[in-house]
């Protein structure tokens, strides 16, 4: 989109009632057709072949298309229940989204709006699914077939424990239609699965951070999606059989009385030198469904002998099926990172009746205009998109002896992949002192920081690392008391003067000037102007330019024709004349660098220098429609610009009669406008 695009949202409930149709397709009324015409849905969008599995060609070989009823006569959709036992990974690299999935099944409110739970394959079965997805932003409901790839009759990628169950494999397929193939799922981020299935926000820890298992304890119960995962280049993973790179989730934190052969004492406050000392633990899950940890509390150790029967039977360890137990300490360790994608950013408070604000803008970089870059770039960096978030409220916390106002910034680039910027943001308390950053400038999807500043204004900065790059981005800031953001952008307005002079104010120099460029009654046409200005220009004014287009002359015609011949008299040259000087004088101050040619950093300048004021999506038309392909803009090219945009001011100026900022056009004035 062109432009940012604000949208204060307050409750998260009412943005999932408001699913967009991904490509336009409706669930509800393509099923409703393939039942009255008594027919399976074929998904035309995402179709079961070749381009949907990979973009290499070998990548199907072997590959058959088969509905779950062609797998086995008693499919479902859900067998009792969506548990985390339902995801084990295929043959695809998506161990991050299969995570992500089996934290969602532990969240049933969220998990039942994912993925919705009356859909069968008995009652009103038509071949056709569907899910939602948070995406950039907006959930969309995305619709598929039920045609699933299998090779030698078992399925290719995620399946479930129970093989009669395919919600599992039906989801996997949803989101790799969002992602355009299969292929796309391999590698990835387990925070990037958790956004897209919650529209929360992701917070990423090291393991040191003082007072983390009560964190995650705290997560867990408000329904936050956990992953874990070890660096490459960790020396510490050990004999446990944990995997470097891999993405597991965290599904329980519990912490249990831990003494001799699971004694406890029926008499605690009798028996302190018996008393057992209290053992923290973690559950982690392996999205392969095998491979687990085989160090303490891993299945069959000794330590499962030292607690009680009861909590054996509570915290429920099953030999090999992707999912262990081990101790905190060993977790902290051997782990190296966790990301907890939160519901609303405050759940790892003391008070989970808090309600926190969400404000979110669309906006975008584009090369020349709005992508100027990290604050490395000084001379480009004021270019990029800002905001302003006005804090006027401390926290309610009356047991913090840090008083402020808490706010959380997360900007997500709309890419993917390999074609991830490396993107940030910076944060300066007004008037302009540098106040915080995100952490780092990294090539992820999504950088998130939380920050706690005093009372006042802030201007949030996104942006890329390097200049010019495009890119679309969603910025979210969230706040614990109700704040104010606003993009700060220049108003559009045009502050250019009608110039008016009469014959006797014209020289004789320039009027002999004139004299030679008429060749036919008293006024230049467009032809004669482009030879006068091709002559002229560089001999006066002392720029090099490229030539005048007859269109940008007959533009100047049409700035300056006030009786309609569509020639200009001698008044009406001098008053272009004129302009045209002034404008040389600009474009030569403007030209910093002294290159001959003005970039596009210093034509914003330029332009505000001439008269206009104008807003970043304006700028970034401009560029796209006069610079050349290394972005430069030549004298010529530049005076068409001020000359079109003098034009358009002065006819919405004359079409705006009320002065409302706003105009009506009939048709014959829309034709007139756009065939300017």
């Amino acid at each position: 989109m062109s432009g940012v695009a604000g949208k204060l949202q307050h409750a998260r409930e009412r943005e999932r009632g408001l699913a967009l149709r991904y490509l336009e397709q409706d669930y509800a009324a393509l099923r409703d057709a393939c039942l009255r015409e008594g027919r399976l849905f074929e998904d035309d969008k995402f179709e079961a072949a070749p381009h949907a599995l990979s973009s290499k060609p070998h990548g199907a070989r072997g590959v058959t298309w088969l509905r779950p009823k062609e797998l086995t006569t008693e499919a479902k959709f859900i067998v009792k229940d969506a548990t985390r036992t339902d995801i084990i990974q295929g043959a695809l690299g998506d161990c991050w989204l299969l995570a992500a999935i089996a934290s969602l099944t532990l969240n049933k409110k969220v998990l039942h709006h994912v993925v919705p739970p009356e859909q069968s394959f008995e009652e009103n079965y038509a071949g056709i699914f569907h899910f939602k997805f948070w995406h950039y932003g907006k959930w969309v409901d995305v619709v598929i077939d039920d045609r699933l790839p299998t090779r030698n009759g078992e399925l290719l990628y995620v399946h479930s424990e129970q093989r009669n169950e395919f919600w599992s494999a039906l989801l996997e397929k949803a989101y790799a239609k969002l992602h355009g193939c299969y292929e796309t799922l391999s590698g990835g981020l387990a925070c990037d699965a958790s956004e897209d299935f919650t529209g929360g926000i992701t917070e990423v820890y090291k393991l040191n951070k003082p007072n983390l298992f009560r964190h995650i304890q705290r997560a867990l119960v408000l329904g936050s999606l956990l992953s874990c995962s070890i660096d490459a280049s960790s020396s510490v993973v050990g004999r446990g059989q944990l995997v470097r790179e891999h993405a597991y989730s965290v599904t329980g934190a519990e912490e249990v009385p831990y003494g001799p052969e699971g004694f406890t004492c029926k008499w605690p406050w009798l028996c302190a030198r018996t008393r057992p000392e209290m053992i923290r633990l973690i559950r982690i899950r392996n999205p392969w469904g095998m491979v687990e940890w085989k160090g303490a509390w891993s299945d069959g150790s000794a330590e499962w002998t030292k607690i009680s029967c009861e909590d054996q039977a509570r915290l429920r360890h099953i030999v090999e099926d992707g999912e262990f137990w081990m101790s905190f300490t060993d977790f902290v360790q051997r782990f190296s990172q966790l990301e907890i994608c939160n519901l609303t950013p405050d759940v790892l408070g003391d008070d989970g009746s808090k309600t926190w604000a969400l404000l979110m803008f669309e906006g975008s970089w584009r090369r020349g205009s709005t992508a100027g870059g990290c604050r490395d770039n000084e001379r480009t960096f004021w270019m990029n998109p800002q905001f302003v978030i006005k804090l006027n409220e401390e926290d309610d916390d009356p047991d913090d002896d840090h008083a402020g106002c808490s706010f959380v910034v997360s900007l997500v680039q709309k890419k993917l992949g390999k074609e991830l910027l490396t993107i940030g943001f910076t944060i300066y308390k007004l008037p302009a002192k540098l106040t915080a950053r995100s952490e780092t400038f990294i090539n992820r999807r999504e950088v998130c920081s939380r920050f706690r500043q005093p009372p006042g204004e802030y201007l949030i900065v996104p942006s890329t690392y390097d200049p010019n790059q495009d890119g679309d981005f969603c910025l979210r800031v969230f706040s614990e008391k109700q704040a104010m953001v606003q993009e700060l952008d220049d108003q559009v307005e045009s502050n250019v003067k009608e110039v008016d002079i009469s014959v006797d104010e014209i020289d004789g120099q320039f009027i002999s000037l004139f004299g030679q460029h008429v060749e036919h009654g008293s006024k230049l046409s467009a032809f004669e102007l482009r030879r006068f200005l091709d002559k002229e220009v560089t001999k006066c004014i002392d720029i090099q330019t490229e030539g005048f287009s007859l269109q940008s002359c007959r533009n100047m015609v049409n700035l300056l024709d006030k009786d309609g011949s569509g020639k200009l008299g001698l008044v009406e040259l001098k008053i272009l004349w004129d302009k045209i000087q002034s404008y040389g004088n600009i474009y030569k101050e403007k030209d910093e660098d002294k290159s001959g040619t003005m970039s596009c950093t210093e034509m914003r300048k330029a332009v505000e220098a001439a008269g206009f004021s104008l807003n970043n999506s304006l700028h970034q038309i401009l560029v796209a429609r006069y610079s050349q392909p290394n972005l430069t803009i030549h004298f010529n090219e530049f005076v068409d610009c001020l000359v079109r945009l003098e034009c358009m001011f002065k006819m919405f100026q004359m079409l705006d009669k009320d002065g409302t900022g706003k105009v009506e056009f009939n048709m014959t004035e829309w034709l007139s406008v756009t065939m300017l």
